[in-house]
């Protein structure tokens, strides 16, 4: 599942790249390039949540989320190419906003940034790390910093690094407390 959900990372950057390019193609890009970055920014959103979230290579019920996400920040972005633009004359508000800007604000920023955090705290104790993985990983740790008994070749001068930095400080140089002239 991490391959998938790297190379679907991959693919959603290249949209949004491919978005960004068609800057230089003025005569695509009004059609083409608010779509790819509707697709390229859900996407990305999706993928970056699937690879954080998975446990295991599974993404267990966190795909609700995901799918959520893809379906409110991917089609609400769709929406907004599909909208017609407001009249002027007639000005029709959502919440105190154009119906775009309320689509935005409400729909692609703030109901994403409430569902995700509430499904991460429903699913936190069964999805984050339980006590063996915790001692799994203090293990790992403690066995990187242990000294290699069979690399005694440069073992010498990083002990002899380690042991001169941890040595106390010799008395005859100043310290900070110390004024210009030295000690007292």
């Amino acid at each position: 599942m991490k391959r998938v959900s790297l190379v679907g990372v991959l693919v959603s950057t290249l949209l949004l790249a491919a978005a960004y390019g068609l800057a230089f193609a003025p005569e695509i890009a009004p059609r083409l390039a608010p779509v790819l970055l509707a697709l390229g920014t859900a996407g990305i959103l999706a993928w970056t949540l699937v690879l954080a979230a998975q446990r295991n290579g599974r993404l267990g019920v966190l795909w609700v989320p995901v799918v959520f996400i893809v379906l409110v920040v991917g089609g609400g972005l769709v929406a907004l190419i599909l909208l017609p633009p407001v009249d002027p004359a007639d000005p029709t508000l959502i919440v105190g906003l154009p119906p775009r800007a309320a689509l935005l604000m409400y729909g692609v920023g703030l109901l994403p940034t409430l569902v995700v955090p509430v499904a991460y705290a429903l699913t936190f104790d069964r999805l984050t790390l339980s006590s063996a993985d915790l001692e799994r990983v203090r293990a790992a740790g403690r066995a990187r910093r242990a000294p290699d008994p069979g690399d005694a070749g440069d073992a010498g001068e990083v002990e002899g690094l380690a042991s001169e930095r941890d040595e106390t400080p010799p008395t005859d140089v100043p310290g900070p407390r110390d004024g210009p002239g030295g000690r007292g």
